[in-house]
């Protein structure tokens, strides 16, 4: 085996022991590689020493994306620059992209997890998969692909982009598994009906992720293309996909323990939640070299079990996202801010301040439309004019989020005001 099973399958106890050793090790190797975290546990007059396991990782502070942002490109790596072998990088706020940075031995941890999801999910040396997540800065595309090619299966890198094609090398290279957004699977399907080619392909398995998805969406994914789908989670400030991903009794996602501590804290009062509470996602890297992560704070709400899986791994399991503890939308596997929008659309200059976000779910794909209020100029002026601005803000705005959007310009006192805290989105996805 590529990987050690036995792994899956440890006592709570032999985990615990696991992760406190190296908890304490890492805790000690940021505390003199890492300036930020030597500074946070001086100020709690706190030395490497002090955390003896894993029952001392609460006294440690938690760690923010804004810290991330703060520190940007490099200031949280923990390795000298001669050892990251590999940046990714997400979108940020305020046009920082969270920069992460990898070691050859965080790459080879990152391709064991994957390959741990894949053959969780039945995937084998003799699957062909299309991974159809970005490539690029994006950790979705790469992810994968080497996870899978570590598995020994033949990866077929298609990315995003030509669905059609996508369409004719399934069927024509026998495809049996495909990674890619669940809605964009839905999609598929429909193209595969519509031409009545639904019966002409082998897939048998689907690792989707990269958006919020609910457990209708599997059965309908599983019924239209006779195959199983399996939930994959990752984010890539804790490593990217293969964090943690759900077996055959589909009864929450097991995370990989001997990599990754979980915790679930409640967001307002940062105290930890009992077993099956729902709460905010933490996460504490334990094996990472080139950004190690201490109590990262995810905005990911959810609750944890430690009980027995009925597949028999003893990993914890977090259960299906209830939603998120900030405004973040994930829309086509992309982070987005309303302060990004919002960004964009004072640096135009053209606009006012008042504009909303509307996500739908259309054909199955993930469709944001901004409704941007303009001067009643425009709406006198000549229509060439007014489809001119909407283009500029519709280039400004996908510069700005990695995303095409759909732009609509309304005339001004359309979007309702609010004397309280401005509603900036209308999520109409029904994820629930």
């Amino acid at each position: 085996m590529i990987w050690n099973e036995t792994k899956e399958c440890m006592s709570r106890d032999q985990i615990h022991n696991l992760q406190s050793a190296r908890l304490k090790k890492m805790v000690n190797r940021v505390y003199h590689n890492v300036e930020f975290y030597r500074k946070k546990m001086q100020e709690l007059g706190m030395e490497p020493g002090d955390i003896n396991g894993l029952e001392d990782l609460q006294k440690l502070s938690f760690t923010t994306k804004n810290d991330l942002r703060e520190n940007y490109p490099f200031g949280l790596f923990a390795v000298p620059q001669s050892e990251i072998v590999r940046v990714h990088a997400s979108s940020g706020t305020t046009g920082k992209a969270t920069v992460v940075g990898y070691t050859r031995r965080d790459i080879e941890i990152w391709q064991e997890c994957v390959t741990r999801v894949l053959a969780m999910a039945g995937v084998g040396a003799q699957d062909k998969i299309q991974v159809a997540y970005g490539y690029g800065l994006f950790t979705g595309g790469l992810g994968l692909h080497y996870g899978a090619e570590n598995l020994g299966a033949t990866v077929i890198p298609m990315s995003t982009g030509s669905t059609q094609k996508l369409i004719t090398m399934m069927q024509d290279f026998g495809v049996t598994a495909i990674a890619c957004t669940p809605s964009y699977l839905l999609h598929i399907a429909e193209m595969l009906e519509e031409a009545g080619q639904i019966n002409n392909i082998n897939l048998k398995v689907a690792i989707c992720g990269a958006e919020p998805w609910t457990e209708n969406m599997r059965k309908e994914i599983e019924t239209k293309l006779h195959l199983k789908a399996y939930d994959i989670y990752g984010l890539s400030e804790i490593m990217g996909p293969g964090v943690a991903a759900d077996c055959e009794c589909h009864a929450g996602l097991h995370v990989y323990e001997d990599h990754f501590i979980p915790e679930i804290i409640n967001p307002d009062t940062l105290e930890p939640c009992k077993e099956g509470e729902v709460g905010e996602l933490v996460f504490t890297t334990i094996t990472k070299e080139g950004l190690p992560l201490i109590r990262y704070r995810t905005r990911d709400l959810t609750s944890i079990n430690y009980e027995k899986c009925e597949c028999g791994r003893t990993l914890a399991r977090i259960s299906r996202f209830k939603g998120r503890s900030d405004d973040m939308l994930i829309i086509r596997g992309v982070n987005i801010f309303p302060s990004q929008v919002e960004a964009a659309l004072l640096e135009l200059g053209e606009t006012s301040p008042h504009y909303l976000m509307i996500v739908d779910r259309i054909n199955n794909l993930d469709v944001l439309e901004v409704q941007v209020e303009v001067e009643e100029r425009f709406f006198s002026d000549e229509i060439k004019q007014l489809e001119g601005l909407t283009k500029k803000i519709a280039h400004a705005l996908q510069t700005a989020l990695g995303l095409s959007v759909k732009v609509k310009l309304v005339e001004p006192r359309t979007i309702e005001r609010s004397q309280g805290k401005a509603k900036r989105v209308i999520d109409r996805r029904k994820l629930i």
